[in-house]
């Protein structure tokens, strides 16, 4: 009888933590969607910026010339 009570406590705790974090996914889901839309979403990978590590320079200078 006492380890059906502390499964059943066990099982109530993880289902409470699960739905924790489904809470927190959600609202930082929701706060992230604010600041985009679907349309800027689905054009991201054709965003041609270089790299955060390359410098405007570099990036110039690895193009190639047009004469």
């Amino acid at each position: 009888m006492v380890r059906a009570v502390n499964v059943l406590a066990l099982t109530i705790f993880i289902s409470v933590c699960l739905a924790g974090i489904f809470i927190v996914c959600f609202a930082a889901e929701v706060r992230r969607s604010r600041r985009s839309s679907p349309e800027r979403d689905s054009l991201l990978p054709l965003d041609v910026a270089p790299p955060p590590h390359e410098t405007p320079a570099a990036a110039a200078a690895s193009r190639p010339q047009i004469p």
